[in-house]
């Protein structure tokens, strides 16, 4: 039972996040003349990702019998892990996507979580080593996920849920980025498509990896939850927020901070109906 939860959660977030993310482009979200909309998706995903994190996987570590020094001291290598990944371009999960919409309008847009991805800064002369480079970074990045919310429905198939929805919040906007640097070296939507699903399945392989390395190490799942609220406190504060700490207006940064909130909420939400179910 507990497999299958976590390979329908694996899947919903590896190749959901893609199709919701194509969805969203296909009715204008994120597009050229689009530039409050995908904000908001980072500030839901953003409160998605620190509600997780504080209210459900440190708490759930904390009642184990490990100690408070010893999980404290994991989240912080974790966090210092993450960093030096991230500076390694191995696990940065967040790459400057060029946005070429004309000479008027062309800007880098940057679709960054830190976690588990490579930079990929597409070439415009070789714009297929580009797309291969962002594919591979995407394939260790949703591997890596997968392992992440696999620790999380070991620990309690409530949190697995809320683990999964909040990798699936981070992703959607990331995967809007994706997609757009891939339809520049090729005509072929549905091909670019494809490709960021298939590296989005690799989450469901990373689950079922994290499900039996998990079952192996039960003593240590405490130090896994801590490690995995590392990892989504990193994307939050290094890659997303950073990236909202642009001059808005008053009622942009009001609608800004009422997603953050809203990220926050609906992690609650869906702990409610996993915990109902």
């Amino acid at each position: 039972m507990t497999l299958f939860s976590i390979l329908f959660a694996t899947l919903a977030a590896g190749i959901g996040s893609v199709w919701l993310a194509a969805l969203l482009m296909r009715l204008g979200l994120g597009g050229a003349h689009d530039q409050v909309g995908p904000q908001y998706l980072l500030s839901l995903a953003a409160g998605a990702l620190l509600a997780t994190s504080f209210m459900h996987l440190l708490p759930e570590a904390f009642e184990s019998q490990a100690g408070a020094h010893d999980l404290f001291a994991t989240l912080l290598l974790g966090v210092v892990f993450f960093f030096l990944l991230d500076k390694a371009e191995l696990w940065h999960h967040g790459h400057e996507h060029g946005h070429a919409h004309g000479p008027a309008h062309g800007h880098a847009h940057a679709h960054g979580h830190g976690h588990a991805h490579a930079h990929a800064h597409p070439d415009p002369h070789s714009p297929g080593l580009g797309g291969w480079t962002l594919l591979t970074g995407d394939s260790v990045h949703c591997f890596g996920d997968g392992i992440l919310i696999a620790s999380a429905f070991m620990a309690d198939l409530r949190l697995g849920v809320i683990a999964a929805f909040s990798v699936l919040a981070h992703e959607v906007p990331h995967h809007m980025g994706d997609l757009v640097v891939l339809r520049r070296s090729s005509a072929n939507r549905q091909m670019a498509l494809l490709k960021v699903s298939l590296a989005g399945a690799l989450t469901a392989l990373g689950g079922v990896v994290g499900y039996y390395l998990v079952g192996q190490l039960q003593d240590w799942l405490p130090y896994f939850l801590a490690v995995t609220s590392s990892s989504f406190i990193y994307v939050a504060l290094a890659d997303l927020i950073p990236q909202l700490q642009k001059r808005l207006s008053a009622r942009e940064t009001v609608f800004q901070i009422a997603w953050l909130v809203s990220g926050m909420v609906v992690v609650r939400l869906v702990s409610g109906l996993a915990h109902a179910h």
